[in-house]
C-alpha cells in the first residue's frame, strides 16, 4: 500500500535503478511501518526545470494509507534526500517530495480496496 514514485533527471543504467528501487523500498517499509511485501516504488525519467535552472533534480511522491506524519515525513525527507545525494548526485535542495495519506477506500488492489 505504500507507494514511491520517484521522478528524475538522472540517467540511471538499468543496475542502478534496481539498486535504487531496492534501496528506497527498504527505507519506505522501514520509516513507515509496513511491511515490504506492499511497498510499491516506481523510477521514472523526467524533464525538470527547478529554480528556473535546468540540472540534476528530483521529485518523490510518497503514499500510504496511514503511518504518514510530522516525524515520519521528516525522516523519509533526510533518508530518501540522503540516498538519492549518494547514489545519484542529486543534492538535497533540487528535490521536492510529496507526502499523501490515502484513505483506505482510495487505494485498490487485488480485485479489492483496502477499506
Amino acid at each position: 500500500m505504500p507507494l514511491l514514485k520517484l521522478e528524475t533527471t538522472v540517467a540511471l543504467s538499468d543496475d542502478k535503478k534496481q539498486a535504487l528501487l531496492a534501496s528506497l523500498s527498504k527505507i519506505v517499509a522501514g520509516t513507515i511501518g509496513k511491511p515490504e511485501q506492499y511497498v510499491m516504488v516506481v523510477v521514472s525519467p523526467a524533464a525538470i526545470l527547478m529554480s528556473g535552472k535546468p540540472g540534476e533534480a528530483a521529485f518523490v511522491d510518497i503514499r500510504s494509507i496511514g503511518g504518514l506524519g510530522g516525524d515520519v515525513n521528516r525522516q523519509l525527507s533526510q533518508k530518501v534526500g540522503s540516498l538519492l545525494k549518494e547514489s545519484l548526485g542529486v543534492p538535497p535542495d533540487r528535490i521536492y517530495l510529496n507526502f499523501t495519506d490515502v484513505p483506505a477506500g482510495n487505494w485498490g488492489w487485488n480485485g479489492d480496496t483496502f477499506g
